[in-house]
């Protein structure tokens, strides 16, 4: 029996020393792992960056492109520097900033590489590459910057510059390395693991001196870097350009859509620039300049800027108050009881008082259907008609993110009853009276220039709308598309409600408060409103409008905003119907008003309302020569 026990010992021992010779035999003669990290210090990893995808319009014009740069990077611990002062002299570098640059290169680590000096052009570099071979533990890698051969668009396109260590430090998988570039905003940003692509990794066999001897192992472990997607956008570059051109010397907002697919066709932000300014080898000092503009040109005003809607928002009501029943085309209002102002006669019924924005209609309109309910007090029965005019609103988009393709999109403010709850300090302790703005889209609601186009996208498609986006497609994807940018959303107003708001609108254009939009041959639609600007007076309100065309046979819905300017009849109509004869017609055939609208000037007053006054504002129709702090032209 012990004899037995004794050879299952030795069995076991020799099983063990069988596996670890196995084992090590895997490992020095099969497996080149180990041996790639024994040879690190012959070995140099090089990381190949790809090319950003680039960006197409909807007509595959090309937006966004790249150009090749040259990046330096130091690994600390390899470098031998015999003389800091021709490296200085070669670089182009003080002794200070040399020091600098290397400190930082330390503190990051003294084995990893670290950027050193970015985007050296090809010239730099080539008078430079001789010379590197004198300087080991300094590289160079080939990397591209964004050019824009469009010259527009730049809040949507977005920009692309050095993460920061907050996003390095952030990242779940360690893709980014300092020096790396990253899409910062806009759609840069939002597609931004599609456009960046694949890096790539080539193994080179160095000698002593740091001197490249080819490739390890015939590149058996090199992999290839992979071009980032290219990206097609909905954008009409050139309904884009002349959509810019027409918000020159002005601050606000035009959002362009199609209704039928919720394709974001122009969107301008005004004022606007040039983004190839935040591509250049000096993008603190341009980015720096851009923020200190007083007329916030990096603000993306069609999803970040919130106004009162003014009486555009008669829409909403009208359709929302038809669906509660307390409505009907015929109802008629005169201005008896109304403590609000009106421009027109009184006695309008539902569509003549869409086409003359009757204040005291959608007051009644507004608070008959607060009251609609059983409740006898007049604290209790506002906040559960609210309530129930809340649920209706919100079903627009209104008081919610869209979902749009594009990162920082504001809500904007749909106010309900918890709100005047705080507002107010208790329940029951406000009424319809309190409130009463909201019926004619002031007060406490705000609205984006985006959510506004969508309203009359939404009216335009008698009903229902698609998310906003500005994605057609990847070149690899073919033509389907995410399933939010094919769902409708519907409203819950039934179909018919549509029909008589939408003779209203007409009738706005044709001989109501937008006669100025009424363009030959386009059938538009449309709904002007004036947002108060209470900081400094009527007299600088805004002026907005919204509506789309054909009227039978929509193709576009387009909202404008324009601040400090006044009527929305008198500057945003004429600039939306401009826009939208531009798209149907591929041509501006009413060339004199767009060379008036280009040549007005409204600007916010700055310094107060006193300083304003100091310098009186141009007439509408008089030439001004462009302001250069307000846009960058192309």
């Amino acid at each position: 029996m012990e004899e037995n026990r004794k050879w299952v010992v030795i069995g076991v021992f020799c099983l063990v020393a069988l596996i670890y010779l196995a084992r090590l035999f895997y490992i020095q003669v099969l497996d080149d792992t180990y041996s790639l990290g024994a040879s690190k210090n012959s070995i140099n990893r090089v990381i190949e960056t790809p090319y950003r995808g680039q960006i197409y319009d909807r007509n595959h014009k090309l937006l966004v492109d790249n150009t090749p740069v040259y990046d330096l990077y130091v690994t600390p611990k390899r470098v031998i520097m015999a003389d800091t002062t021709a490296f200085c002299t070669l670089m182009k570098l003080s002794k200070a900033d040399f020091d600098s640059l290397m400190g930082l290169a330390k503190s990051y680590s003294m084995v990893k590489p670290s950027l050193f000096k970015r985007r050296l052009s090809k010239q730099e570099f080539a008078r430079i590459q001789d010379a590197l071979v004198d300087y080991r533990g300094f590289h160079a890698q080939i990397n591209s910057v964004r050019i824009y051969p469009g010259h527009t668009l730049a809040n949507t396109l977005g920009y692309v510059s050095e993460i920061s260590r907050d996003k390095l430090d952030a990242q779940d998988y360690p893709y980014y390395r300092p020096g790396d570039y990253i899409g910062q905003s806009g759609l840069e940003s939002y597609y931004e693991e599609h456009l960046r692509g694949r890096r790539g990794v080539k193994f080179m066999m160095q000698d002593v001196h740091g001197v490249n001897k080819g490739s390890w192992k015939g590149g058996a472990y090199d992999t290839l870097a992979v071009k980032g997607k290219n990206l097609l956008i909905s954008i009409d570059s050139d309904l884009q350009r002349f959509a810019d051109s027409l918000m020159i010397n002005k601050v606000g907002a035009i959002v362009a859509i199609e209704p039928a697919t919720g394709e974001i066709l122009a969107s301008v932000s005004a004022p606007t620039f040039d983004p190839n300014l935040l591509s250049a080898s000096n993008f603190s000092n341009q980015y720096g300049s851009l923020l200190k503009n007083r007329y916030k040109p990096l603000i993306n005003r069609p999803i970040m800027a919130s106004y009162r809607p003014g009486s555009t928002f008669k829409l909403i009501q009208a359709l929302v108050a038809q669906q509660e029943g307390t409505l009907t085309p015929h109802t008629v209002y005169g201005h008896a009881g109304s403590p609000m102002r009106c421009h027109c006669r009184g006695g309008n019924d539902l569509r003549g008082a869409i086409g003359n924005s009757c204040n005291p209609y959608f007051y009644q309109v507004f608070r008959r259907m607060l009251y609609n309910n059983h409740e006898t007090n007049t604290f209790k029965a506002s906040a559960v008609g609210l309530a129930k005019w809340h649920e209706r609103v919100e079903q627009f988009g209104i008081g919610q993110q869209l979902g749009v393709d594009l990162p920082s999109e504001r809500r904007g403010n749909l106010p309900d009853v918890p709100y005047y709850d705080r507002l107010y300090k208790g329940k029951n302790r406000w009424k319809f009276s309190y409130i009463s703005s909201l019926s004619i889209g002031e007060g406490e609601l705000l609205i984006t220039p985006l959510k506004l186009a969508n309203l009359a996208a939404t009216i335009a498609n008698r009903g229902w709308y698609i998310t906003p986006h500005y994605f057609k497609g990847f070149e690899t994807m073919g033509a389907q598309l995410p399933e939010q940018y094919r769902k409708h959303h519907a409203t819950g107003v039934d179909h018919r409600y549509y029909l008589p708001v939408i003779d209203g609108m007409r009738r706005t254009v044709v001989s109501g408060s937008a006669k100025s939009a009424n363009l030959a041959g386009l059938d538009i639609c449309g709904k002007t409103g004036t947002s108060q600007n209470t900081k400094y007076g009527h007299q600088f309100d805004h002026s907005i409008f919204v509506g789309f065309a054909p009227m039978n046979a929509p193709t576009i819905a387009v909202a404008v905003f324009v601040e400090n300017a006044g009527w929305g009849g008198d500057v945003a109509a004429p600039i939306a119907a401009l826009v939208i004869e531009r798209y149907n017609k591929g041509r501006t055939e009413t060339k004199w008003l767009a060379n008036r609208l280009r040549a007005a000037r409204y600007l916010p007053p700055i310094g107060g309302l006193k300083a304003f006054k100091k310098v009186a504002p141009l007439k509408k129709d008089t030439m001004t020569e462009q302001r250069r702090d307000l846009v960058v032209a192309p």
